[in-house]
């Protein structure tokens, strides 16, 4: 079931967004080689609780960490560790807050050192598919505008987007109806209605878009072993426009 939010509880979401947000801006002034993902896990994990908010991610479904940390080749839900970052890598971290009640929840993609003139690309071509993702999210559109605005600019890079891996709506519950991959045709699927509150989160690799599961069952590694990137907004669908409760 579709939750469609009011303004209220719109504003309502902003605080634990702007908590996600907040914990962006601090990690991308720590992201340097030699720094661990373990490091920069136990800081949000402080950060959230000194801006009020709450972690969620640790625990969920077992879930063992604060955040998501994704080095390179892994697509999402990496297991923070204690392995060095090195000259060249790509990271993702995603992080989820709660504050009273209410989820934001954000991935962003980061550079360590100098990255391959093709990291950086892959970068690039991500964030640009997340706001053209963005863009098309306005009430009478279809969810596959978002998702074919994703793919064509994904694809006609030379990437492709990973399809086994879901967005999702999100409110007083991290995980809401609908769940969809961002890979579609325009004009087709679920009519977007003011209210409506998603997360837009192209993953895009560099090769394949097919991918593993590690035997932890959460690490999802592109199967080619060839880079992937992520970058993730939560945004609310209103009257006038699409709202980036997570900007930075």
């Amino acid at each position: 079931m579709i939750r469609l939010k009011s303004k209220d509880e719109i504003e309502q979401m902003r605080m634990a967004s702007h908590i996600v947000a907040d914990c962006h801006r601090e990690i991308a002034k720590l992201i340097a080689p030699g720094v661990t993902t373990l490091e920069i896990n136990d800081f949000v994990a402080r950060h959230i609780t000194k801006l009020g908010g709450k972690q969620f991610t640790k625990g969920y479904n077992g879930f063992p960490a604060e955040t998501c940390a994704s080095v390179n080749d892994v697509v999402a839900h990496g297991f923070p560790n204690r392995t060095p970052l090195k000259e060249g890598d790509i990271v993702k971290m995603d992080i989820v807050a709660e504050y009273d009640g209410w989820f934001g929840d954000s991935a962003w993609c980061y550079a360590v050192g100098h990255i391959s003139d093709n990291a950086r690309k892959l970068m690039e071509v991500t964030k640009e598919c997340l706001y053209l993702g963005i863009e098309q999210a306005v009430p009478g559109n279809r969810l596959g505008d978002i998702c074919h605005a994703v793919q064509a600019h994904a694809e006609s890079s030379g990437f492709s987007v990973v399809r086994d891996l879901l967005a999702h709506g999100i409110g007083r519950s991290l995980h809401e109806d609908p769940n969809f991959e961002h890979v579609g045709q325009p004009g087709k699927g679920l009519r977007l209605k003011e209210g409506m509150v998603l997360t837009i989160e192209p993953m895009i690799n560099e090769g394949t878009f097919h991918i593993t599961i590690d035997e932890d069952e959460w690490t999802a590694r592109t199967a080619d072993g060839l880079l992937s990137a992520q970058y993730e907004h939560t945004v609310a669908i209103t009257a006038d426009g699409p709202l980036i409760l997570t900007a930075q």
